[in-house]
């Protein structure tokens, strides 16, 4: 085995070394609830790993002092594929301060410098829809980028700077180790992300266990006294005389009202598994759900934008009343974020052997912390609201054997994508 190969291998090793921190620092995150890490390990993977590999490039006979061989694009793409142009703008900015510290401005920094941006235009454009590839084509499109970059580098080396102390074999060499290195590395980055997410939505599953148990052991006590302190209420509200005590009353009974809302939304979160199942046209159940939210959309100027063709039918298996809940909780949400008005679009089309409902709204957006919390006992971006409305309704879609995915621009439109398995 050359030099040359030997000293890839070890920036290889570099590389797993910092994706091996990374997810190890993940998990301390969890275990002890460090709330400062967030999603920062998509940064800290890359630029750990372009460090490792600039401070120990290839050395040996054929490479002149001047140069720097090494496997620092593999961080560089995975970088800003997986982290969106920021992230990639801040690494291209980090590789070429921290290759002139450490060489200064020779030939190798020279080759950076002209190779570097023209991997970047092509890398930037598909970053902003890399996420949205299936698993094979990201594998696919991470390799081709790597084998770009490689082309690059030695085109730019022999041809443009005139380095021809470099035999090709060495070159070769290096282009087999940066490719295998980018498949290998993209492999275990995807089975990573992976592990993190079933790890997350493992967290979210306890706390909601926890909600259930609660909620189905309290709810019934807490509801009837509930509803004997309302009937009380509106018995001396038909027998007060003054105005002013008529109307304290009235709170009173508004604000029980609304305690029973709350419980009810427990109730139906811990027994949100269908109790019988029924074929469904989800396009019928949307047209329903539209007429019985109309009053509620007219009164916040809002228009609500959904088509109902008779022609097209959609079934999906679930219950009817539950699918309902779920629906109307989602559109009030969406009402409700649209304080100036707006449209409510409700949009179904069939992919494969699911069908997709996205309900769209233009209101205030989200961020993606908040994104990232929906769902939570608790926690809602309404000022008088509980969460539970959609905590209930994300229940009620895992039941259905659906998912539920979130996009959200901060200031201009939310879209809340409800994907069902169809039955036939």
């Amino acid at each position: 085995m050359s030099f040359v190969t030997k000293d890839l291998l070890i920036n290889f090793l570099f590389i797993l070394l910092a994706l091996f921190l990374v997810q190890m620092f993940y998990l301390i995150k969890y275990a002890k609830k460090i709330h400062w890490w967030k999603d920062r390990y998509i940064a800290v993977f890359p630029i750990l790993a372009i460090i490792f590999c600039l401070l120990f490039p290839v050395n040996g006979a054929y490479v002149p002092d001047d140069y720097r061989m090494d496997l620092r694009r593999i961080p560089y793409i995975l970088g800003t594929l997986y982290g969106g142009w920021p992230l990639g703008s801040l690494l291209f900015v980090f590789i070429l301060l921290l290759r002139l510290l450490i060489g200064g401005y020779d030939v190798g920094f020279l080759s950076t410098l002209i190779a570097l941006p023209i991997l970047s235009i092509p890398l930037f454009f598909i970053t902003k829809y890399f996420l949205h590839f299936s698993l094979k084509n990201r594998i696919i499109v991470s390799t081709c980028l790597s084998v770009i970059g490689s082309l690059l580098a030695m085109l730019v080396s022999i041809f443009v700077l005139h380095v021809t102390s470099i035999p090709i074999s060495v070159w070769v060499q290096f282009a087999i180790l940066d490719v295998a290195g980018m498949f290998v590395i993209t492999i275990l980055w995807e089975a990573i992300r992976a592990n993190l997410l079933v790890l997350q939505r493992l967290m979210k599953a306890e706390k909601l266990e926890i909600v259930s148990h609660l909620a189905a052991s309290i709810s019934h006590e807490v509801r009837n006294p509930l509803t004997a302190s309302r009937g009380f209420m509106q018995m001396l509200q038909e027998d007060e005389k003054e105005p002013a005590k008529k109307r304290y009353i009235s709170i009173a009974i508004n604000e029980l009202d609304r305690a029973k809302e709350i419980i009810d939304d427990y109730l139906l979160f811990a027994n949100s598994a269908p109790e019988r199942n029924e074929k469904m046209n989800i396009s019928e159940e949307i047209h329903h759900v539209t007429h019985i939210m109309t009053p509620l959309a007219n009164m916040n100027g809002v228009a609500i934008d959904f088509t109902f063709d008779e022609e097209v039918k959609f079934f999906v298996m679930g219950e009817r009343r539950k699918l309902q809940q779920c629906l109307i909780n989602l559109f009030k949400n969406s009402i409700e974020a649209m304080q100036n008005g707006g449209t409510l679009t409700v949009k179904v089309t069939k992919e494969g052997g699911t069908v997709i409902v996205d309900i769209i709204d233009t209101g205030c957006g989200m961020t993606q912390e908040q994104i990232n919390r929906l769902g939570e006992p608790y926690f809602t971006t309404k000022e008088k609201g509980t969460g539970l409305g959609t905590m209930v309704s994300f229940s009620i879609i895992h039941y259905m054997k659906g998912k539920v995915s979130v996009s959200s621009v901060k200031g201009k439109e939310t879209c809340f994508s409800l994907e069902f398995p169809l039955c036939e």
